[in-house]
């Protein structure tokens, strides 16, 4: 594999074809991703979620623009949403990545859910894979910004920036969201806007009343402008503080034990799902059954389980 050999060598060129390989999972995909597994777990990835039109992109530019500064190589990853006619993600985001350098330690990537919900696409994390494997110091995650179906970050990232505005509500609407569950840090950004110093106010009151051990980690909250760099230093610290925090209590190799098992899991889920509903699809009349439910003679929990013995004999 000459592409391989290139990609090792660290051609920029080889990263993204390799990288289309997988997000398409083109034959052999599987394989490939095996082989960059065993040469990755090196790169931080750090996500940041968020409701829509929270300015997210612009702190991934920031916090880029601020690893660049400290001699890092920086990959990263937008989870753009698909367009309806051809699929593929709506690349506004790349638009404002054309001023960072093109030598090989900046890699930007958008990526379409595809249909996916969690707020990634469903290769995110394999894509994640080729750019650790590939030398990457830090990755950042972007997710999509779909509001309440944002939770996936936490099994593709180390840290969670969790970016909210004022217009997108108080702290109890940051909790239903589930944002309150996963942030490591807030981003309170536009902060120069009405609304912001009682948002804050709000959060750090509702942290407050979260039972929490008692050497947890804190979780900060940072007021950003994220359009003009305020304080955008200032959260990448908290950020490195946080990564270090669950390196010295041990939280970060935990998180990367399950994460992994849920890799496993979900490689056996897809796999189990795949020649389960080939296999039915083969054998039996779906049209016939639901006629059966239909009528009143069946029902669909009796169904799927007489479905999942006959299955689980054969």
């Amino acid at each position: 594999m000459a592409i391989l050999d290139r990609f090792f060598e660290g051609d920029i060129r080889a990263l993204g074809r390799i990288i289309s390989h997988i997000e398409d999972r083109a034959d052999g995909y599987r394989d490939l991703l095996g082989v960059l597994y065993e040469k990755s777990g090196k790169s931080i990835r750090i996500g940041i979620t968020g409701p829509p039109g929270a300015g997210k992109s612009t702190i991934v530019n920031g916090l880029a623009h601020r690893y660049l500064n400290d001699g890092k190589r920086v990959g990263v990853v937008a989870v753009d949403p698909t367009s309806p006619f051809t699929g593929g993600a709506l690349l506004g985001d790349r638009v404002r990545m054309n001023e960072f350098p093109a030598g090989g330690e900046f890699y930007f990537r958008s990526m379409a859910t595809r249909g996916a919900t969690g707020g990634l696409a469903a290769a995110t994390g394999n894509v994640t894979v080729a750019l650790d494997a590939f030398g990457f110091d830090i990755t950042l995650i972007e997710t999509v910004g779909v509001g309440q179906v944002e939770l996936d970050i936490i099994d593709a990232c180390d840290t969670v920036v969790v970016t909210v505005v004022p217009e997108s509500g108080d702290a109890v609407q940051t909790m239903k969201a589930g944002l309150m569950e996963i942030a490591d840090v807030f981003a309170v950004n536009k902060s120069d806007r009405p609304g912001a110093d009682r948002l804050a106010m709000d959060l750090r009151q509702t942290l407050q009343t979260k039972p929490s051990e008692k050497d947890a980690w804190k979780i900060p909250i940072i007021s950003t402008v994220a359009v003009d760099a305020k304080n955008i230093d200032l959260l990448g610290e908290k950020v490195d503080e946080h990564i270090e925090f669950i390196k010295r209590s041990g939280q970060f190799d935990l998180h990367r034990r399950e994460q992994i098992k849920k890799k496993i899991l979900s490689i056996l889920k897809n796999q189990f799902q795949r020649e389960f509903l080939e296999r039915l699809g083969a054998e039996i009349d779906f049209e016939e059954i639901v006629d059966r439910i239909m009528k009143g003679q069946t029902n669909p929990f009796k169904v799927g389980d007489e479905l999942y013995a006959s299955f689980s004999r054969s």
